[in-house]
């Protein structure tokens, strides 16, 4: 799987937008510059159907080496957690091709919202 560094992306909006690659290039910087600073004053940052970046605050707790077995003092830190969004989760999982599941296709409904079916013998009832 091949990375997509800053620049490729950059050059990405440079050739669908036809701006100048130093305008792009300082608009995503600052754009970055700009969520860094937001979340180091603990903000939450929602970017609808993209995702949310927000700051988790983890207490101090006592670990074990696993190796010696020692117990070591763990102090609290934050950390950037990202949730994603609709339309990424829906790119993620399902690629650009229509899920069966979603588009009804082989007659099927599946999920947390399909029908329950008792079945005879059956020791609980099966999900279609």
């Amino acid at each position: 799987m091949p990375n997509v560094t800053k620049k490729d992306l950059i050059d990405g909006i440079v050739e669908v937008t036809k701006e100048k690659r130093v305008a792009v290039k300082s608009i995503i910087q600052e754009f970055l510059n700009l969520i860094v600073e937001e979340l180091g004053n603990g903000n939450r940052i929602e970017l609808r159907d993209f995702g949310v970046f927000e700051v988790k605050h983890r207490a101090p707790r006592v670990a074990q080496n696993p190796k010696t077995l020692a117990k070591v003092d763990v102090p609290a830190k934050c950390s950037v957690k990202f949730k994603p969004g609709r339309l990424m989760k829906e790119k993620v999982d399902f690629g650009d091709a229509p899920s069966p599941d979603r588009d009804g296709r082989d007659g099927r409904v599946s999920g947390p919202g399909a029908p329950i079916v008792h079945t005879a013998g059956a020791r609980s009832p099966a999900r279609l």
